[in-house]
């Protein structure tokens, strides 16, 4: 057999172990290989005498043909795919351009087999992730910018004016880029947010400074733009220069990061150079022109309207928020630490902690007082006080209780975390097949999009009748409207997973791969469930219950004290004055006579008892059955799946491409298109069905090992 002779070449070449060696108390493996003078070059594995049934050994060359061939060094694969990685580094260009030009020519002179497709990762990825995120950081920044001037000079045109500086900024850092020959970046977006900012200050200098002039009482408004201009040259020069030689050393660095500081320095002092040289010469040029001699009056209607303006542009930056991708493992820790239900079973385990102080609970002392003929004719005065107590097995017994009430409220704690990560990561799967199926008939939609288009060619040119227009039509249709129901689905169950992590970030399952890692499936033992434990603990919760109703029927006991005066002639013939106090001790003992309805709460304790095992064989019983089913799911679809990687998905794609191939050349009408075309696309929906029942099972495994 092939598994005999690969048995033998792998204990012969690379060993096996055949034993154990013991020396005191340590042991190590007794592996069996051969000598290393045995295992040198080819021939070696060519003279490798190989056993046979009787007993006779033969060399391996007589049944294989043993040989060097060149082959895949790794195979890598990523979402149930094989995946070949190409690499290289970007010198002297920006990734954008090498990557757009990679594509056009890869388009053109590479031709994919069916089933292969190529995607473009890296620094790449990240540019476009980056630059998404830049589309709304920018319009943000420069936004809030411009409610920080209007709220500085209390004017729209103002603070327009000073905005001007931002473009003329942006001219300087474009051309510095453009001189050092240095690509846009997400370093030099981060920079030109940097500079916008900056590049204002210059504008609010003069501003300011021209609106003082002017209310002083200077009128001659080249006057003031000539006097302002002059006074604050020179904290002008100073904003632009301390900031520009603050960025120098990064502009010029070539150490490590240099590739990151170099462009987002080259921005900044590009823009401050140019953008302070404009500034001087161009705003109060502007200020000239654009402002008014007139006093400014603000009517509360123009007030009102442009405060109800920012504020809904306020609002509406508000209500942007960008969807921030997360992970499995991330998603399942966010849910533990903001999820309200496990902060209420964290906050029982501390209650509970915190009652275990109660255990021993003394009732109220009795002080008693009397004056009047306690003893004789004469008045005397009497007081004292008594203490009942419990029988000390009583305390004992119930702090034997609080202590096991206290643990079932922490396994509580960790039974609400196992199902909280079910449910997470059920939601999780569910929304990633959902994701998986929209990428699907979107790739189908274009299909026959593409289809309906020829369709109406074909039509106009009178080349085929209704009945194909009709059929394309239809079937483009139906996608729209699974595509639409499907983002409803999405949008419904992103609310599930919203609420279940109880985040105020807009969080969306991240990029992974699309079937879990099903790896470590043997259950534990029935007893490191929690759901079994908190029923253990229910059991022993009952029992220390019954034990301490039955420690009530134990005697109270009760201790006292009296002080009396006793006036007149006592037993010992002395005439005693109110002056002279009588002592005495009480010791006594409650004995519970009448005790039947506390027997009749100890029989209840024994009948919770029996609840309690009982509750807990079903639980055990329930275990098994749960554990059976999930492992019988899992196998089932784990084959399933196989058979779909194997045979399943290429037979899908080979009649999709066959089917094109032959209705683009004529051999098949377009109904044995569209019929074989569903057909391929029903399989590939299948698998993602499979693998997302597989990964349900894996998550009902998983929640049973407590993981």
């Amino acid at each position: 057999d092939i598994a005999d002779i690969n048995r033998v070449i792998n204990t012969a070449f690379a060993g096996q172990t055949a034993g154990q060696v013991y020396e005191g108390e340590r042991h190590f493996d007794l592996v069996v290989r051969l000598a290393g003078d045995k295992r040198k070059d080819l021939k070696d594995v060519q003279n490798l005498l190989i056993p046979g049934p009787d007993g006779l050994q033969i060399p391996l060359s007589q049944v294989a043909s043993v040989s060097i061939k060149d082959g895949p060094n790794q195979i890598q694969r990523e979402d149930a795919k094989r995946r070949i990685v190409v690499g290289f580094n970007a010198r002297g260009r920006d990734v954008q351009s090498i990557v757009h030009e990679l594509q056009e020519k890869a388009n053109t002179q590479i031709h994919y087999s069916p089933g292969y497709y190529a995607t473009y990762g890296g620094a790449f990825e990240n540019l476009n992730a980056a630059t998404e995120r830049l589309i709304i950081a920018v319009p943000i920044a420069l936004f809030l910018i411009f409610i920080l001037l209007y709220f500085a000079f209390n004017s729209v045109k103002q603070g327009l004016l000073i905005y001007s500086a931002i473009p003329l900024s942006a001219i300087g850092g474009i051309f510095f880029l453009a001189l050092r020959g240095m690509p846009f970046s997400i370093s030099a977006g981060v920079g030109f947010i940097a500079l916008f900012g900056i590049a204002v200050l210059n504008g609010i200098v003069l501003i300011a400074e021209f609106n003082r002039l002017k209310k002083e009482g200077m009128k001659d408004k080249k006057r003031i733009v000539l006097m302002g201009t002059k006074v604050r040259l020179r904290p002008v020069l100073m904003t632009a220069f301390v900031a520009s030689l603050g960025f120098l050393p990064m502009a010029l660095s070539n150490g490590a990061g240099a590739e990151v500081q170099r462009p987002l320095a080259t921005v900044v002092i590009g823009g401050l150079m140019i953008a302070t040289f404009l500034t001087l010469f161009v705003l109060p040029t502007l200020y000239i022109l654009f402002e008014s001699n007139r006093p400014k009056k603000q009517t509360l209607k123009g007030g009102v309207s442009l405060l109800t303006i920012l504020i809904l542009c306020s609002l509406s930056f508000q209500n942007v928020q960008a969807q921030t991708p997360i992970s499995l493992e991330a998603a399942i820790d966010t849910a533990i630490k903001n999820n309200l239900l496990i902060k209420n079973e964290k906050l029982k385990d501390a209650y509970q902690q915190k009652l275990q102080g109660s255990a021993v609970t003394i009732p109220a002392t009795s002080v008693f007082g009397e004056v009047g003929q306690i003893n004789s004719f004469y008045t005397d005065t009497k007081f004292g006080l008594s203490q009942t107590i419990n029988f000390p097995t009583v305390y004992a017994r119930q702090k034997s209780l609080l202590k096991e009430e206290y643990v079932s409220s922490g396994i509580s704690v960790n039974v609400k975390i196992a199902e909280l990560k079910k449910e997470v990561s059920q939601i999780f799967n569910y929304l990633t097949y959902l994701k998986e199926k929209q990428k699907l008939l979107l790739h189908v939609d274009s299909i026959y999009r593409a289809f309906l288009a020829r369709a109406n060619l074909r039509f106009e040119k009178g080349e085929s009748n209704i009945l194909e227009k009709a059929m394309a039509e239809n079937q483009q249709g139906q996608i729209a409207i699974q595509l639409k129901e499907l983002e409803q689905d999405i949008s419904i169950e992103q609310l599930h997973f919203q609420l279940a992590l109880n985040s105020s970030n807009v969080l969306v399952p991240a990029e992974h791969r699309l079937k879990l890692d099903g790896g470590g499936l043997d259950f534990l033992s029935p007893k490191q469930n929690v759901n079994i434990q908190l029923l253990q603990q229910q059991k022993q919760i009952a029992f220390a219950s019954t034990r301490l109703q039955q420690s009530k029927l134990l005697p109270d006991l009760i201790f006292g004290y009296n002080n009396a005066s006793i006036r007149g002639t006592g037993a010992d013939d002395k005439y005693y004055t109110a002056s002279k106090r009588f002592h005495s001790v009480q010791i006594g003992v409650g004995i519970p006579i009448f005790n039947g309805a506390q027997k009749s709460v100890i029989g209840a304790g024994k009948i919770n008892e029996s609840i309690a095992n009982n509750n807990y064989l079903l639980g055990l019983q329930n275990l098994e059955a749960s554990q059976n089913a999930a492992l019988k799911e899992y196998q089932k679809y784990l084959e399933t799946l196989n058979w779909f990687d194997k045979s399943g998905l290429k037979s899908a794609e080979t009649i999709q491409s066959g089917a094109t191939t032959q209705f683009t050349l004529g051999e098949i009408n377009y109904l044995d298109w569209v019929v074989l075309m569903n057909q391929g696309v029903a399989t590939q929906s299948q698998y993602l069905e499979v693998i997302k029942n597989l990964n349900d099972a894996i998550i009902q495994i998983n929640y049973l090992n407590n993981k």
